[in-house]
């Protein structure tokens, strides 16, 4: 008897992975917070002005008839524009011919390294609190995510426990620094020991820079791919969303070896094809055209908009672990009524129409099944000012 489209041995079904992925909490929270008319700490959105010469740059390109493909590298000037950046503000000194590649966002940055070099079944370390997508691509492409929990309240780098969660088939690890959610800056001491633990075990590094010029109270940026021996196993991975404030432009960027970045740049033409190519002209004019003061006045506001927000927080009797990097605050939610971090973020979403997002979201379970994000709320700073200083009075009205 032919089966059915109801029989159960039908071909017409999910894939094994699908039924575990669900939509971020991030973007749930999203939803909820539009539901209520709330303001929005959740996403990373980063909904401030972008600056003009990135924004004429691209008009500019759409009148010129830059409205077609790139190569798939991306645009020669973005990447020559990239290079620069890279050796004068990271110290990293690559060809922009060979070691560049512009990508739809850090995400496929990440995507295509993945896809290009680790197979299934591959084991890559994760540091938590992680960003959840890094652990989801990674599932996603059948790599098993092993997390390896740092230190709280300060994130310090375990080695030992590092050193323990390697196995036959560790092959990388992943790197976010200035990191989300905690805002951990790796110092070099950190950076060392890691680059010497990925030279021991020989293993890619995988280092997420997005929020680079996101830097407080005298934190210090250094790029893992700089030290001894670690170029050639380093993919640094970084974007212009956050700076530039164009996270719905899609444009990131990796560096690496010329090993590497010709099958990356493959697997980025075969899934994205090329980032959008009018809004590369753009970020390659803001590199071009912004002063070192744009950067360091963009540090300097939004260490304001941190310490702003973490007065609140404390007020509210929400404790908050301080970062020294990125736009986000990790803060202690365990006296919001609630059983898990997503019942306490809308609890508090109800109470004070502000939304956040889940603990949960950036930390693992441990052996007993207890995820320690669950007390845990990650806020977003990344508002325009007049938003954020409403978001603080609705805080100040609320005590845990």
């Amino acid at each position: 008897m032919p089966a059915t489209a109801t029989s159960v041995h039908s071909n017409l079904h999910l894939s094994e992975f699908a039924p575990t992925f669900v939509q971020s909490e991030i973007r749930a929270m999203n939803g909820a917070c539009a539901a209520v008319n709330g303001i929005n700490m959740a996403q990373g959105v980063c909904d401030t002005d972008p600056p003009h010469p990135v924004v004429e740059g691209a008009i500019e390109a759409i009148r010129s008839g830059h409205n077609i493909y790139s190569r798939l590298e991306g645009v020669l000037a973005l990447r020559q524009a990239i290079a620069k950046k890279l050796a004068t503000f990271n110290g990293l000194h690559v060809d922009p011919e060979r070691e560049v590649l512009v990508t739809c966002g850090s995400t496929g940055a990440m995507h295509s390294a993945l896809l290009a070099l680790l197979d299934p079944g591959d084991e890559c370390l994760v540091l938590e609190p992680f960003y959840g997508y890094h652990v989801s691509t990674l599932a996603s492409q059948r790599i098993v995510p092993v997390v390896v929990p740092l230190q709280a309240p300060e994130w310090a780098l375990d080695m030992d426990r590092l050193r323990a969660a390697v196995t036959p088939r560790t092959r990388a690890i992943i790197l976010n620094s200035p990191g989300n959610p905690s805002g951990k800056v790796f110092t070099l001491a950190e950076l060392e020991s890691l680059a010497e633990f990925a030279i021991d075990h020989d293993l890619f590094v995988l280092t997420d820079e997005m929020y680079e010029y996101f830097l407080y109270d005298g934190a210090r940026h250094i790029s893992i791919a700089t030290l001894p021996g670690m170029a050639e196993r380093t993919i640094t991975i970084s974007g212009f969303s956050k700076t530039f404030s164009v996270t719905g432009w899609r444009l990131g960027y990796l560096a690496a070896s010329p090993r590497w970045t010709e099958s990356i740049g493959n697997f980025h033409d075969l899934t994205y094809i090329c980032a959008p190519s009018p809004l590369q002209h753009g970020a390659a004019a803001g590199l071009l055209a912004l002063p070192e003061r744009f950067y360091t006045d963009l540090a300097a506001e939004y260490q304001q908009k941190r310490d702003m927000v973490c007065a609140s927080l404390t007020r509210a009797g929400l404790t908050p672990s301080v970062p020294n990097g990125a736009y986000y605050i990790l803060a202690d939610a365990s006296r919001v009524p609630g059983n898990d971090a997503k019942q306490r973020a809308r609890r508090l979403l109800a109470d004070t129409g502000v939304a956040t997002v889940a603990g949960s979201a950036f930390f693992g379970c441990d052996a007993g099944g207890v995820n320690h994000g669950d007390t845990v709320l990650r806020f977003c700073f990344a508002k325009k000012q007049e938003e954020l200083v409403e978001a603080c009075q609705r805080l100040d009205t609320y005590r845990a």
